[in-house]
């Protein structure tokens, strides 16, 4: 039976291996070869699969899958242009790549076949974000611009005919004055945050297609991250810092307004390229250009744990939630299930006990399920000799019926 990881962090970089923590021991689990990921090309597709981009010596552009069983990629996806950032809907059923054109590339998983090319920007596409409810893709460019497409337009389009982009996209936005680097969307509202080399954070109205405010800090940000509750957003500054704003839903009102930002007092030694949420919003994890990943108490801005410096630099990081692994499996994220809970300590196997509630739940369904599917076959098999006894009765009815009738006949002569 499986067991499932509450957490790990996986990071990329253009000089090695993708590597995954175990962000409460800070334990390395597991790497992933063959892949030298530019910024922004990490990302997970559904629980099974790990899509990562990778430029070659030559220039040439593709996509590597991965599962979570074996450190080498299975299907190597090449493109007709090196590609950046990635999405992937939730269900794992597409990927989408940013090319160099400005052109997203809409690919079919597990078979990579692409599907769909839309001619989005003028410029290369610098980042790519899905929304929670996984209807629209976003996607930003080195050209300040975002659009908005509605996901079912650009899987139900026929391959290759898009000859009016303009039909497929919802919102165009321009506002970002050098390249959007990263874009979050609120989980629980209809919000949009994009931030940009330009030193600004803007948040919009994905329904009114709208600019609400902007928030300019001191350098320039490439990542973003947005707490469950949507009251926080956290910046990557290039400074090595993480500012902080709280804010609950900006209107148009405020757009003359500022938010008061503020600065954690501890800094990387090198530009944050990329932010993520853990442990439901109580913990901020960090990635920067030298190397290091660093895990944050969100409340009080501290570091609690520094993951190490396994690489020359990072190039993106993201987080895994609910990961399935084979009890016992010796190939499993390159260790047992339960030397991962002893290395992680404590905390790990508190976090395990929902885990094994879950686990009991699910075999107590399984039995259910065998059971309801057993008395189903049962009934159904009762029905079937019902039916059969029907139709000998009724075949036995018709034929005495019908040497009455002609008995009464001769009678009645």
């Amino acid at each position: 039976m499986a067991s499932f990881l509450p957490e790990i962090v996986l990071t990329s970089s253009p000089d090695g291996p993708i590597i995954a923590y175990d962000p409460h021991s800070g334990a390395i689990i597991a790497h992933f070869t063959g892949s030298r990921s530019p910024p922004k090309g990490l990302t997970l597709a559904g629980k099974s699969l790990i899509a990562a981009s990778h430029i070659s010596a030559a220039g040439a552009g593709s996509v590597n899958l991965y599962n979570w069983w074996s450190s080498a990629f299975f299907n190597h996806l090449p493109l007709p242009e090196p590609v950046a950032p990635l999405a992937a809907t939730l269900d794992g059923a597409y990927l989408f790549a940013g090319g160099i054109s400005g052109h997203v590339f809409a690919i079919s998983l597990p078979s990579g076949r692409t599907i769909q090319k839309l001619p989005a920007h003028s410029k290369s596409v610098s980042c790519l974000e899905i929304n929670d409810d996984g209807s629209l893709l976003v996607s930003g460019s080195d050209d300040g611009s975002i659009v908005v497409a509605p996901i079912f337009q650009l899987v139900a389009a026929s391959p290759g005919r898009i000859k009016n982009p303009g039909n497929f996209v919802s919102h165009c936005f321009v506002g970002h004055a050098s390249s959007v680097t990263a874009i979050r969307i609120g989980s629980c509202t209809s919000t949009m945050i994009s931030c940009s080399a330009d030193g600004t954070c803007k948040f919009w109205s994905l329904p009114r297609g709208l600019l609400l405010l902007t928030v300019a800090l001191p350098c320039p940000v490439a990542g973003l991250a947005i707490d469950p509750t949507d009251s926080h957003f956290y910046a990557a500054g290039s400074d090595g810092s993480i500012y902080i704003a709280a804010t609950k839903s900006p209107s148009r009102k405020q757009t003359k307004q500022s938010l008061q930002v503020m600065k954690w007092r501890e800094k990387h030694g090198g530009a944050i390229v990329s932010l993520a949420m853990l442990n439901q919003g109580r913990n901020l994890v960090s990635g920067s250009e030298d190397g290091s990943v660093w895990i944050w108490e969100a409340e009080k801005g501290q570091v609690m744990t520094v993951l190490g410096n396994e690489m020359v630099g990072i190039s993106h990081l993201v987080v895994a939630r609910g990961v399935a692994k084979s009890r016992g499996s010796s190939a499993g994220l390159g260790m047992d299930m339960e030397e991962w809970r002893e290395k992680s300590g404590s905390g790990a196997r508190e976090m395990s006990r929902p885990v094994k509630k879950m686990e009991e739940m699910k075999e107590k369904l399984g039995v259910a399920v065998k059971d309801r599917s057993r008395a189903i076959d049962i009934l159904e098999s009762a029905i079937g000799a019902y039916e059969r006894l029907l139709e000998l009765i009724l075949k036995e009815a018709k034929g005495g019926g019908t040497g009455n009738n002609k008995n009464g006949g001769k009678e009645s002569m």
